[in-house]
């Protein structure tokens, strides 16, 4: 019976762990501004890092395109 005791407060002490974490992650940090819509005043402005990198990747694959097609063409007129 002493390992059950044990048990139940060791899982009480995990649970409130855990309901103490998610209050602390629900919260939002006391220094920080929050604007009205719900971002920091100090956000960067425009689209997202992600969203850059793959533009970024269309870009240089249409220039490469680009570049191919007039070596292609010089190269085909000798």
């Amino acid at each position: 019976m002493t390992a059950d005791a044990v048990l139940s407060r060791e899982l009480k002490s995990l649970q409130d762990e855990m309901s103490g974490s998610n209050r602390e992650r629900s919260s939002p940090p006391p220094d920080r501004k929050v604007t009205p819509a719900g971002q920091p005043e100090d956000a960067p402005q425009g689209p997202p890092p992600n969203r850059q990198i793959r533009e970024f990747v269309k870009a240089s694959v249409i220039g490469a395109m680009v570049v191919a097609i007039l070596i292609g063409r010089l190269l085909g007129r000798r």
